[in-house]
């Protein structure tokens, strides 16, 4: 596994969403679950299986609500969460944390790649977002503050374009 460290002048953050990352995600999240002694069948498989599809994070709810929607067989909710755990027991699914009572989970690159969110307050839009400006500058924060980052998660909280225009109702809460 690579390990980045910002600011690294040869990498180039380009998006992590492509198909073929996606892809590669997916193999390595087989191998090491194989690796871990774990089966790879049932839920985990759905699961990983789903993810590689997804650009940005999805709630276990959101994760049961696809596989139900696709043809085959589904796991149950409590099989989706064993499943989400375990992928994250093994680094290999980030659970994300935008507030409220809902976990999100997405991939968790083995090369470090990765992407921040910003939430709209109003309908609960989730954006991910990509900028290297703000990588350089936790990293320069934390070199100014002589703190080691081993991982930061950024998520702004807002609203959304169509929601500062009215455009969108806004959610019950």
């Amino acid at each position: 596994m690579v390990t980045r460290r910002y600011p690294d002048p040869a990498f180039d953050h380009a998006p992590v969403t492509t198909a073929r990352e996606r892809a590669a995600w997916g193999r390595h999240a087989e191998q090491a679950i194989g690796y871990a002694g774990l089966r790879a069948g049932g839920a985990r498989r759905a699961v990983v299986e789903l993810l590689v599809k997804q650009d940005c994070c999805l709630s276990a709810r959101g994760i049961r609500s696809a596989q139900v929607a696709a043809p085959g067989a589904t796991p149950g909710m409590a099989s989706v969460y064993r499943a989400l755990d375990a992928l994250t027991d093994l680094h290999l699914v980030h659970k994300v944390d935008l507030g409220g009572a809902v976990a999100r989970y997405e991939p968790a690159h083995p090369d470090g790649e990765h992407h921040h969110h910003a939430v709209c307050r109003d309908c609960g839009a989730v954006v991910a977002i990509e900028d290297d400006a703000l990588e350089w500058a936790v990293h320069r924060l934390a070199d100014r503050i002589a703190y080691q980052v081993v991982a930061h998660d950024i998520t702004l909280h807002g609203r959304c374009a169509a929601c500062a225009a009215g455009k969108t109702p806004r959610r019950s809460r």
